[in-house]
Order: structure tokens, then C-alpha cells, then sequence
């Protein structure tokens, strides 16, 4: 074998041992015995064989992680929280970089801190409200923890995308007296309701008959007008008909009083043609008649006396 053979194969491992390839979305941290030298990017790079070393590859990308917990309430209520963390690297930069190469042991330790670090702010905020209250409070929840969590992130190298609270939950008895609540809740809108409901019907109907009433009550008065007016125009017309035979039959030197007989006898037949069978009671002597007659003389002299006037 050629003397200059075990050189070549040292070379060429030398050369196999100096190149280090880095994946799209990662970075390579490069040290020197144990020393932090440099940032290899995605690509082809080279490095000194033996000396340096590639201490970790970190990824740049979004990393998420699923994280189930429980908090409780002011009121000593027990909440179940389902939470879903989105992070990521801050940037490329160097010191970004190192912060997240040697803050921890390992990605274990990490993740164990955030998720730990989560949890406690999740709690100490809720530690603060009701039970009624942390439902409609989810996103304050993920604002405070944001909050919080920034600045520590920040110095670990990373930063918090975003913190989604996929489920809220109370243990089953404190569940059911929440539904209870709302049954009662519920239950006292629809009495109201119905209350209001009612109230409105029976006004309306109080406004409609009110109206009712004023409509036939003037509806009665001009009816009643109306009546008084027929009368009185039946009554003149009446008047002036007997007035006119009367005159006739003075004109013709007869006794006027035939009127009132004829007027007698016509109201005596039409009682009976009309009367349906009902019972009227009239004096029929002479001497009734005779009455009666004076009484309507009387009568149509008055009406001519107050025509004279």
C-alpha cells in the first residue's frame, strides 16, 4: 500500500468532518471548547474539525404545544382550563440566539417552565374573580397572561404568539347550579315578559272599548238628535196639514172638530191593525171621546197660537 494512502484518508475525512449542513428553518450554535464562537445558517457551511463544535441546532419556526390545567375562583370554584400555546424564536439575531442555546438545559426543562409559568398566571388571575365572571373573561385571561409573559419569554429568546383557551369548564356540581341559575333567570324574563305582555293586551283592549264606549255614546246623541228632529218635523208637518183642512173646512162652513174625529178613529184603527195582539185600554164612550177630543183641540190651538207668533 502507497505510504501517502493513510494521509488521503485522513484528508478526505478531515473534509467529511469539517462540513456541516444546516436544515431550512434552523440554525446551528457553534463552540469552541465548550465556548460559545458562532451562528451557522441554513445551508452548507464549514467548521474547523475537532475544534468546532456544533453544540445544538435550534428551529426557528412556530412551535405548539397543548396544555390542560385547573384555577380556582374568589368564590372557591374550581375551573378547568384546555389551552392551546403558540411560540416561536424571537428573531435570528445573535443574542436571541444564545439566550435560547443556554438558558436551558434542554427543550424538557424549557417547556416545562412555560408551561408552569402559564399555569400560574392563568391562576393568580382568576384567583381574583367569580365563577360567573371567568367565561366572559377569556380574553382578558389571554391579555393578562400575554402580559406577564413577554418580557420573561423575551429573555429566554422567545416570544408568545398567541394563547387560545379552547375550553372553560366548572366541576359537575358547580355546572349544574350555574344551569339552575340560568333556568331561574330564564324562567323570571319569560314572567316578566309575560307580565308585559299582559299589561299591554289588557291596555289596549281598556283603550278599545274605551273608545268603544265614546263612539256609541255620540253615535246615541246624534241618533237621539236625530229622533227629536224626525219628531218635531213629523209634528209641524202634522200641524200644518190640519191647518190647511181646517181652514178648508171653515172655508166651506164645516165644523172643524171632524178632524180630530177622523184622527180618533184613525188612531183607534191603527191600534188595532198594529198591535200585535198586545192590549191597549182606551175610553170608548162619548163622553171619553169627547174628552179626548177637547184635549186635541186644545192642543192644535196652542200650535196655532205659537205659529202666530
Amino acid at each position: 500500500m502507497p505510504i501517502y494512502v493513510p494521509f488521503l484518508i485522513v484528508a478526505v475525512l478531515l473534509i467529511v468532518l469539517s462540513v456541516v449542513t444546516v436544515q431550512q428553518g434552523t440554525v446551528a450554535v457553534i463552540t469552541v471548547f465548550g465556548k460559545y464562537k458562532r451562528i451557522l445558517t441554513p445551508g452548507l457551511s464549514v467548521r474547523i474539525p475537532l475544534i468546532e463544535k456544533v453544540y445544538k441546532k435550534i428551529s426557528i419556526q412556530n412551535r405548539s404545544v397543548e396544555l390542560g390545567f385547573q384555577a380556582v375562583t374568589i368564590d372557591q370554584a374550581n375551573v378547568n382550563f384546555t389551552a392551546m400555546l403558540l411560540y416561536a424564536v424571537v428573531n435570528q439575531n445573535e443574542e436571541s440566539i444564545k439566550n435560547v442555546a443556554f438558558k436551558f438545559v434542554d427543550d424538557r426543562n424549557l417547556m416545562s417552565a412555560l408551561v408552569r409559568s402559564i399555569e400560574g398566571s392563568v391562576r393568580a388571575f382568576v384567583a381574583t374573580k367569580k365563577q360567573s365572571e371567568v367565561l366572559s373573561l377569556r380574553r382578558d385571561i389571554v391579555e393578562a397572561v400575554k402580559e406577564q409573559l413577554d418580557m420573561m419569554l423575551e429573555e429566554w429568546g422567545y416570544h408568545l404568539i398567541d394563547l387560545q383557551l379552547n375550553d372553560i369548564t366548572f366541576d359537575e356540581e358547580v355546572m349544574r347550579s350555574m344551569a339552575k341559575v340560568v333556568a331561574s333567570n330564564n324562567l323570571k324574563a319569560a314572567a316578566e315578559n309575560e307580565g308585559q305582555a299582559l299589561l299591554i293586551t289588557r291596555t289596549k283592549a281598556a283603550e278599545a272599548e274605551g273608545n268603544f264606549i265614546k263612539i256609541s255614546a255620540t253615535a246615541e246623541k246624534e241618533a237621539a238628535q236625530m229622533r227629536g228632529q224626525g219628531i218635531a218635523l213629523f209634528r209641524e208637518e202634522v200641524a200644518r196639514g190640519m191647518a190647511e183642512a181646517a181652514k178648508q173646512m171653515q172655508e166651506s162652513n164645516l165644523d172643524t172638530s171632524l178632524i180630530l174625529f177622523s184622527m180618533w178613529t184613525e188612531a183607534i184603527k191603527n191600534f188595532a191593525e198594529q198591535g200585535k195582539g198586545n192590549v191597549i185600554f182606551l175610553d170608548g164612550s162619548i163622553e171619553g171621546m169627547d174628552k179626548t177630543m177637547q184635549q186635541m183641540m186644545s192642543m192644535t190651538q196652542l200650535e196655532n197660537i205659537k205659529n202666530k207668533k
